[in-house]
C-alpha cells in the first residue's frame, strides 16, 4: 500500500510538471546535495531520488514515459513546475560546478531529449529573460520612433510660430 502512495505522489506531480529531468547523482557529498537542493528551490524545481520501479510505474500511459530507458541504475528526478527548462538549466550549472553526476534524460513540454540535448536546452535564457530581452529589442525602436514624431512636431511648431509673427 506504501508503494502505491509513492506512486500516486510521482502522478501528481506529474500531472502539474512541465518538465521532468533525470540525473545520475552519485558522487555527491552530503553538503553538495544540500547546496543543490537549495538552489533548486530558489528556481521553484522540486527535487527528489524515487526507486526507479516505483516511477517507471507512475509514467506508464504519460507523456513522460519516454523516461523509462533511462531508469537505470541511482536516479535523482527535478521537476519544473513554471518555467520547464529550469530544471536542466539549475542542474547544468550544478553539474559544471561539482563537476559529478549527470544528465540521464528529461521530458520538456512532453518531449524527450537525451543527455547531451538536455546540455544545451539548459543554457536556453528562461521565459523572464527572453521577455525582457525581447522587451529592449522593440523598445529601441519605439523609442527612436517616438523622437522622430517629437521633431517633427516641433519642427511643424516652429514653423506656425514663425509664419504667425
Amino acid at each position: 500500500m506504501q508503494k502505491q502512495a509513492v506512486v500516486d505522489e510521482i502522478k501528481e506531480k506529474l500531472e502539474k510538471a512541465q518538465s521532468a529531468v533525470v540525473i545520475d547523482y552519485m558522487g555527491i557529498s552530503v553538503e553538495e546535495a544540500n547546496a543543490m537542493r537549495k538552489k533548486l528551490r530558489e528556481a521553484n524545481v522540486d527535487y527528489t531520488v524515487y526507486k526507479n520501479t516505483l516511477f517507471n510505474k507512475a509514467i506508464e500511459g504519460t507523456p513522460f514515459e519516454a523516461l523509462a530507458p533511462t531508469l537505470k541504475g541511482p536516479s535523482a528526478f527535478a521537476f519544473g513546475y513554471e518555467d520547464a527548462v529550469a530544471p536542466a538549466r539549475v542542474l547544468n550549472g550544478i553539474m559544471k560546478e561539482f563537476k559529478k553526476m549527470s544528465f540521464k534524460g528529461g521530458v520538456v513540454e512532453s518531449d524527450y531529449y537525451n543527455a547531451d540535448q538536455l546540455k544545451d536546452i539548459a543554457l536556453l535564457p528562461s521565459r523572464d529573460e527572453l521577455i525582457a530581452k525581447f522587451m529592449g529589442s522593440i523598445q529601441s525602436p519605439v523609442s527612436t520612433f517616438v523622437r522622430t514624431l517629437q521633431a517633427i512636431a516641433d519642427a511643424k511648431q516652429e514653423q506656425e510660430q514663425e509664419q504667425e509673427a
